[in-house]
């Protein structure tokens, strides 16, 4: 399995993206001077699709094909990635807490920590639905490790599409986020210029 180990502050600074979107509340001293070198339109499409990539955290061959998947959904192909991506499991343990960032939750899902509707998912990329319960199962929910986590994000917002119940450790997805909600600094109509060339 291919795994990211690129330092997290030092992608971000080349993203100029902020290190909070990833959970990360470090900041970075360093700021990044290109010597007023112009950005090509291309070049500005592929920063977007890297953004979108290392936020989510997905490589290149699963972000190609959920582009093709929301591609062949109605509606606009970018606001379809955008929704797409945002309900990967791993990314809804994230928002609902239960990680400090998209990587833990990747690694809590991984471990079979979580559980959606009853039953044990350990796919990270697993597309939740709307009316989904995930919680983390009974075994777990009394390690270290969560009371934690739940110090760490306690006071971070739930987006309005999902429902917390940091006591239990339990959420519901009550609807697929609209493009509107989701807020995630990434152009997503420069990503599908990007694929459609």
């Amino acid at each position: 399995m291919a795994v990211n180990r690129v330092p997290v502050l030092k992608r971000c600074r080349s993203l100029g993206l902020e290190p909070s979107y990833l959970g990360y509340d470090k900041k970075s001293n360093r700021t990044l001077n290109r010597a007023n070198k112009k950005v090509s339109e291309y070049g500005l499409q592929l920063r977007e699709k890297q953004k979108a990539k290392f936020i989510y955290g997905v490589l290149e061959k699963p972000f190609r094909n959920y582009y093709e998947r929301a591609d062949r959904m109605k509606g606009m192909t970018g606001e379809n990635l955008m929704i797409i991506l945002e309900s990967r499991l791993d990314n809804v343990i994230f928002r609902l807490g239960f990680a400090r960032t998209r990587r833990e939750a990747r690694q809590v899902v991984g471990h079979k920590h979580v559980l959606v509707n009853g039953k044990s998912v350990n796919i990270p990329s697993y597309l939740v639905k709307a009316g989904d319960v995930i919680e983390i199962r009974e075994k777990s929910k009394s390690l270290q490790r969560y009371k934690d986590i739940v110090e760490v994000t306690g006071g971070r917002l739930v987006p309005e599409w999902l429902d917390q119940d940091l006591e239990g450790l339990k959420g519901t997805v009550k609807e697929l986020p609209t493009r509107e909600i989701i807020d995630v600094p990434v152009d997503e109509m420069l990503i599908v210029e990007l694929y459609s060339k």
